[in-house]
């Protein structure tokens, strides 16, 4: 008996997902890690309020979500001084950047991104037939320049641009992204992906103008306020874009329990106060770590630190996975020359004291 018959485009793609995650790895390993710091999650958790929000929604779990998600997006245009027509809200970032792929992106369509970057963006654009056209980082930054001009040439409708990066945790300031902004070629838009921008310096994010048409910014409630398992995130955009998204949308795609998370975790200043401290004091120890250990930490705007090897992708793979061996989850970037890291997410003081103890005898073994 034959099996389904699948469009040509799906039948060539790989059964893969971009991120072998760390439940994954435990399975295979047959134990679990001692330190989970590889993910960019946030150890310190949600709010309390948030918790407590999710566990009363729990009860009504029998009720379908609001497909509107009316009240989150009152809370969130409120919150950052636009209409909540302005609002889009989505399966956290990752689902977000689908739904905009499918709505400018066919076959052999040129999407721009930088070579290395985000690749959940590039995992949308192959699953819609979109043909990937990249730019280099540059100082181990993703750079605005290079990746306006490669649009212009390859008439791009779709630019994937990240601030701060991921998974350099490098960034720019708000008049270099506000510049690029301003240059995005006639007909293309950018989508501006700002995950950590609650981590960056001030200075770093330019005002939000909600009539801009050829730019969407997306931000998402899994980093900063500790939600990633909670899978909600949103974007502000232009009206007309902002509505276009109830083209394709899964309407009932946000559950009821993180509406009710979210909508408290944004209320919480102080908690994200809290968390953007601890998480300051976690990179600064990485970092001091590193340097420890002679290895050299980039400077971060997000909540892990890329580490720089100081060779090539062997040896950090072979430093990634001396860690692994020791219990420790972390990652490293995909694409040279990127790949001379590794990444490791803000942790605990449990998990950096296992950290400081592992990484020297990693490294001794590999001398």
């Amino acid at each position: 008996m034959s099996g389904p018959r699948y469009t040509p485009l799906v039948a060539g793609l790989p059964s893969t997902v971009p991120f072998v995650g760390p439940e994954t790895q435990e399975r295979a390993r047959a134990r679990p890690f001692r330190a989970r710091i590889g993910a960019n999650e946030s150890v310190f958790g949600p709010s309390p309020r948030a918790i407590e929000a999710m566990a009363a929604a729990a009860a009504e779990v029998w009720k379908y979500c609001d497909p509107e998600n009316h009240g989150l997006k009152a809370a969130l245009a409120a919150h950052h001084g636009v209409s909540p027509d302005n609002i889009v809200v989505g399966e956290g970032i990752d689902g977000l950047l689908g739904y905009v792929v499918r709505m400018l992106v066919d076959k052999e369509i040129p999407v721009a991104t930088s070579l290395g970057a985000y690749p959940t963006f590039n995992y949308h654009v192959a699953g819609f037939g979109g043909r990937l056209v990249t730019a280099p980082y540059v100082d181990d930054r993703e750079d605005p320049e290079s990746l306006l001009a490669l649009a212009a040439s390859e008439k791009a409708p779709l630019i994937y641009f990240a601030n701060p990066d991921n998974p350099m945790g490098t960034w720019h300031d708000a008049a270099a992204v506000q510049a690029m902004i301003d240059a995005v070629p006639e007909g293309a838009l950018l989508v501006l992906d700002e995950a950590y921008i609650e981590f960056a310096p001030e200075g770093t994010a330019p005002p939000i103008d909600a009539d801009a048409p050829r730019v969407i910014r997306l931000r998402t409630f899994s980093k900063a306020h500790g939600m990633a398992g909670a899978r909600i995130g949103y974007g502000i955009a232009e009206k007309g874009l902002a509505l276009a998204f109830n083209k394709v949308r899964n309407h009932f795609g946000v559950n009821r329990i993180a509406q009710a998370g979210a909508l408290a975790a944004l209320a919480d200043e102080t908690w994200l106060a809290h968390v953007r401290g601890s998480v300051a004091e976690a990179c600064q120890r990485i970092a001091a770590i590193a340097r420890a250990n002679g290895l050299e930490p980039l400077p971060t705007a997000t909540n892990f630190v890329t580490i720089d090897c100081g060779r090539d992708q062997a040896h950090a793979r072979a430093v990634l996975d001396g860690l692994i061996a020791r219990d420790i989850f972390v990652r490293m970037p995909f694409v040279a020359p990127q790949n001379r890291c590794i990444r490791i997410s803000a942790g605990t003081a449990d998990d950096l004291a296992i950290l400081s103890e592992a990484l020297p005898q990693v490294l001794a073994s590999l001398r």
